[in-house]
């Protein structure tokens, strides 16, 4: 007789009912959340869109092609600079020692030009 309540009721049976009301009291909560989330999710993404942001992924790769391309850049710099420094030595003249004068004395006077000329 200790297991009965009020009104001829089990108590176990109004657990029983106190658990199944909490359980779809969860399960709502958890639709609810869900929906919320979803909610969250599709405002967020429309603001994204309105303010033109780009994705981590999309950002990764300009950072790369960027890369790349400075990478490309300074490679074809150090070109030219060489380029550059044969070419200013191709173009300098080359100095040839001044022909000996008429009339030398002897000693100055070569193999190649024994009269001086």
């Amino acid at each position: 007789m200790s297991e009965m309540g009020n009104g001829g009721r089990r108590r176990g049976g109004m657990f029983d009912d106190l658990a199944g009301v909490a359980s779809g009291a969860f399960s709502a909560l958890a639709g609810l959340r869900a929906e919320v989330e979803a909610m969250a999710r599709s405002q967020v993404e429309s603001l994204v869109q309105r303010l033109d942001l780009v994705k981590r992924e999309e950002l990764d790769a300009a950072l790369e092609v960027a890369r790349r391309a400075r990478e490309g850049q300074e490679a074809l710099e150090a070109r030219v600079a060489a380029l550059e420094g044969r070419l200013a030595a191709a173009a300098q003249p080359v100095v040839s020692p001044p022909p000996p004068e008429p009339g030398l004395p002897p000693e100055a006077r070569t193999e190649a030009a024994p009269d001086g000329l």
